[in-house]
């Protein structure tokens, strides 16, 4: 018996009418009418093995007539090309089934034989809906009926009525079944197709990321949250081939930016974002000391699903070689030109304070070389800006670190007495009044110059009449600097860039306050050279506050 689904003819539905020509061929399509079939045919065989057996038919010709008739169907359901013909031909085999079922059960009324009514009237209702339902029930009933009356009477009227019945329920039952199972391959159907909607956009995104990966010229590597590599770029691939040409093996040293520091391979970028770190623009040199070497620039950023949880990182790479060596050979250049001004201004300086201090000199000559002088001062001081910012950018930054911790809040009082008089000029108040003793293990020298060059900005880019407020504190193994101020204030791109040489802040260029975008760089290497930090929150027309965060203690010393 077939449970392929069908599904019933309306009046007027063209759509329902394709959909069920579909159907329809498909149930034509491979071995689906000669099973169904075959069964019928079987259990026809067995009918007339019993009968040959018991001898219970009387007119045993008309029997046969009728199994010949049933295996004559068999036979054609099972040569006949149906997928190559209409659908609708299907409908005569079942038909059939029913006239010769019905021969069968004139020639033997005993034996039950009717009973055989269901399965043809079940293949019609499930394969060709009500149409089918209808036809089935139909035509076997008006066959029974036909059988019966030329047949010897029969005592037990009322089966002649339930066989009927039955039928009709028989054929309900398929044909519901059929409904719900047409209904359900349907959706499936959409389901699938949905389905491969989705894949195959899946697809082509795929395909398109994949393409605008391996267009760039950085390197992307995907880490799951197990640490695995799961996806690399054609960049990627490329820069690991250069850096294993560098020193002819697969895994070249790393070195710090210095190029001659080793760098542990547990410190290794890729290693530390494994281990969930965060970094920006982190560089690392490959290849031997004095050979060739090649720079690379991690940035590394966790990704997170939607339940927020760690779902591992993406680390960016980029080959920063010739950036690198072209910063350092400006900075030769500049440290080289710089140390050559140096000299010359040290002198002009000397002679001019020698003529200010020599009595014979008239005032109104003073004056000129007193302002000659201040602008000596500040060219000196420029010079030296620029001879501390080259050396930093080789990592040069020499700290002389006192064998005993540094008492920081002293360090910031004596940089606001040497700016009280320049402060005053502008009318800015410097509060000191939450300076708290606090302790720092760094080189004084270099702190004094940080803290100079910040107090000296807050004031310097300060309001008329503004305010500086200092504060100073030492908490466990840290010890930290703030400086705030009321002044010009940044934008959020000015913070992200302000610590990069030579850049200054879009306010800043707008005023007359001149100045080199060198002093907040400087500071940072020197920051960061004592193991610390310096962060910045600013608003525009607000003002800005820094915290320089230093170690409070000495390293292998417990907490403070």
């Amino acid at each position: 018996m077939d449970l392929t689904p069908a599904a019933s003819v309306p009046a007027v539905a063209p759509d329902a009418r394709r959909w069920l020509d579909v159907v329809l061929a498909d149930r034509t399509r491979g071995r689906s009418p000669a099973l169904t079939q075959l069964l019928l045919g079987a259990l026809v065989l067995a009918v007339a093995i019993a009968v040959l057996a018991t001898d219970l038919v009387e007119s045993m010709l008309v029997f046969f007539v009728g199994v010949t008739g049933v295996f004559v169907l068999t036979g054609l359901a099972l040569i006949i090309p149906w997928g190559r013909m209409s659908s609708w031909w299907l409908i005569g085999i079942p038909l059939a089934d029913i006239v010769a079922v019905g021969v069968m059960r004139g020639a033997a009324p005993a034996l039950g034989t009717g009973l055989l009514f269901i399965f043809p009237v079940m293949w019609l209702a499930t394969g060709f809906g009500m149409i089918g339902l209808i036809s089935g029930v139909t035509t076997a009933t008006v066959t029974y009926w036909i059988t019966v009356a030329i047949g010897p009477p029969n005592p037990a009227i009322l089966s002649t009525i339930l066989l009927p019945v039955v039928l009709v329920a028989v054929g309900l039952t398929s044909f519901i079944a059929a409904r719900r199972a047409a209904a359900q391959r349907m959706l499936l159907d959409k389901q699938a197709a949905l389905l491969r909607q989705s894949a195959e956009r899946a697809r082509r995104q795929e395909q398109i990321v994949t393409e605008v990966l391996d267009a760039v010229d950085f390197g992307i590597i995907r880490i799951d949250e197990t640490g695995a590599i799961t996806v690399t770029n054609d960049a990627h691939a490329r820069l690991q081939q250069v850096l294993a040409d560098v020193e002819g093996k697969d895994r070249p040293e790393a070195y710090r930016v210095d190029r001659t520091t080793p760098l542990p391979r547990d410190e290794l970028p890729l290693e530390r974002a494994r281990r969930g770190a965060v970094f920006q623009d982190e560089r690392v040199w490959f290849g031997p000391p004095g050979g060739p070497q090649r720079a690379l620039s991690f940035t590394a950023r966790r990704l997170l699903d939607a339940d927020g949880r760690d779902n591992g990182a993406v680390v960016v790479s980029r080959d920063v070689t010739v950036e690198m060596l072209a910063a350092r050979a400006r900075d030769e250049v500049i440290s080289s030109v710089s140390h050559e001004l140096r000299t010359p201004l040290t002198s002009i300086l000397g002679y001019i304070e020698l003529a200010i201090d020599d009595p014979a000199t008239p005032p109104r000559i003073r004056s000129n070389l007193q302002i000659a002088d201040r602008n000596a001062e500040q060219l000196l001081e420029l010079v030296s800006d620029v001879l501390t910012a080259s050396s930093a950018a080789d990592d040069r930054v020499e700290l002389v670190m006192q064998p005993e911790l540094v008492e920081v809040s002293e360090v910031v009082r004596a940089a606001v007495e040497s700016l009280v008089l320049r402060a005053g000029e502008r009318g800015v108040t410097i509060d000191t009044a939450r300076l708290r003793p606090a302790h720092a293990y760094v080189d004084p020298r270099r702190l004094a110059q940080v803290v100079d060059n910040l107090l000296s900005n807050a004031v310097k880019y300060n309001r008329e009449g503004g305010r500086v407020s200092l504060q100073s504190a030492t908490t466990g193994r840290w010890t930290a600097i703030v400086v705030e101020d009321t002044g010009v204030g940044m934008t959020e791109e000015d913070t992200e860039a302000l610590f990069q040489r030579y850049y200054r802040g879009v306010a800043v260029r707008s005023s007359a306050v001149s100045g080199t975008g060198l002093g907040l760089a400087i500071s940072r290497d020197i920051v960061r050279g004592h193991g610390g930090d310096i962060t910045v929150s600013s608003v525009l027309g607000v003002g800005s506050t820094f915290t320089v965060t230093l170690p409070a203690t000495r390293p292998g010393a417990g907490e403070a």
